[in-house]
């Protein structure tokens, strides 16, 4: 690995790609999220929804790629808080009780 990476380290994102495409080899950029959204077909997909957030702020999520005409996609839910969901899943997939959860949330596992 340490190789590998002071080898990565020698050039830039865009000379590997082209070194690479040129050779045959299947290969792409790793983008963070900023450059996801303003790629030209991801902003010409309309493929980031803004949902509001129970924070109070917008949460920006990933579009449906599909596109129905008489059932169009609603974005109205925003993904779970971390956590928000866990003593529900806990007891519902698991069986566990009050007790347990209570337990479970004094040791500081959830």
């Amino acid at each position: 690995m340490p190789l590998v990476e002071a080898l990565v380290g020698t050039r830039s994102p865009d000379d590997w790609i082209a070194a690479l495409s040129g050779v045959g080899v299947p290969c792409g950029p790793i983008n963070d999220l900023e450059q996801v959204f303003e790629d030209p077909q991801v902003r010409h997909r309309g493929l980031r929804v803004e949902i509001p957030h129970p924070a109070g702020v917008p949460c920006p999520t990933v579009a449906s790629p599909m596109r129905f005409s008489a059932t169009p996609v609603e974005y109205d839910t925003p993904p779970p808080r971390l956590g928000q969901d866990t003593r529900e899943v806990l007891a519902g997939v698991l069986g566990l009780g009050e007790a347990e959860l209570e337990a479970l949330a004094a040791d500081g596992v959830i």
